[in-house]
């Protein structure tokens, strides 16, 4: 297949471009680089059956020939960066996803949207599943990207409805792995890079806020059984396994070998006390589940770091 990928330079855009490719499909991958890296794709560069094309999806954009499959993973998706870029974070999620879906409208293409756990919220039903409609503060620092992802699930919806585009929509929960930036602002780098250096870990609040992280290839995999199935319902992918935050900072120094201690700062305005995916739907229309083990996953992306 002839696939676009908006965002493709990114974390999660950029091991799906590798995958892609590894299976034999052509890759354009559409990035401005606002918080992707060339380093990401840096190894698949000179693939023939891949194409960066340099573009900020927000504005139109057009391919030539054939597409198959348009899969927009294009936006900020840490707090350090849709804080930083609250105006572009709003931006690719309502204009560059009607872009991305005007695409595939076009090219007669199937289309998947990258929307995350963050559409629930602070969520006041735990585990998440996709019935839930969240708990968001529409004003707040993080409202922008939460409520950019709501309304992408929206027009993504209504694409599929009024003009009988193949959609998918992916709500994404805590990944990790390699690739991701030192900087990133999520709980797996700052704790690793923290510990790498034998700097305190910053844990926020008490540390017994929960998460669940999900290694990045079972992510992957997750997403490819989304594009080739036929649901145009939102889809929950992510690991279930849920942990404090607390533990996770422990697990990382013992991991690490480091001699870091723990300190703690303020929790940030409108932080998630929990986050748990119900993965019921994944498993019975798509047969998927995560099967990398978070010590697994995690002394793999220490190693890469390192």
């Amino acid at each position: 297949m002839n696939i676009v990928i908006t965002g493709g330079a990114g974390f999660i855009g950029s091991h799906l471009c590798e995958r892609l490719l590894a299976d034999g499909h052509r890759v354009i991958c559409v990035d401005n680089l606002l918080t992707g890296s060339m380093e990401n794709i840096r190894a698949f560069i000179k693939n023939k059956k891949f194409e960066l094309k340099m573009h900020d999806v927000s504005k139109h954009f057009s391919i030539e020939g054939d597409v198959d499959c348009v899969l927009h993973f294009a936006s900020p998706a840490s707090p350090v960066d849709y804080l930083d870029f609250p105006i572009q974070t709003l931006k690719v999620g309502s204009l560059g996803t009607h872009n991305a879906l005007g695409l595939a409208k076009h090219k007669k293409a199937r289309f998947l949207l990258a929307s995350t756990s963050e559409v629930y919220g602070d969520p006041l039903v735990h585990p998440q599943n996709e019935e839930y409609w969240g708990n968001v503060n529409p004003i707040g620092p993080r409202g922008v990207y939460d409520e950019a992802k709501r309304f992408a699930e929206s027009i993504t919806l209504a694409y599929h409805r009024v003009h009988g585009v193949d959609t998918k929509i992916v709500r994404i929960f805590n990944t990790y792995g390699p690739r991701m930036r030192r900087n990133d602002g999520r709980a797996i780098p700052n704790f690793i890079s923290q510990a790498m250096r034998s700097q305190p870990l910053t844990v926020y609040g008490n540390g017994l806020q929960t998460r669940s992280f999900c290694y990045i290839d079972d992510l992957v995999e997750g997403i490819i059984r989304l594009m080739n199935s036929k649901l145009n319902v939102p889809v929950n992918i992510g690991n279930p396994n849920e942990m404090t935050l607390l533990t996770l900072a422990k697990e990382i120094i013992s991991l690490a070998g480091s001699s870091s201690k723990i300190v703690y700062e303020p929790l940030p305005v409108d932080d998630p006390k929990q986050r748990q995916p119900d993965i019921s739907r994944a498993k019975k229309e798509l047969k998927w589940q995560p099967t990398v083990i978070l010590k697994q996953g995690l002394k793999k992306t220490i190693g890469w770091f390192r």
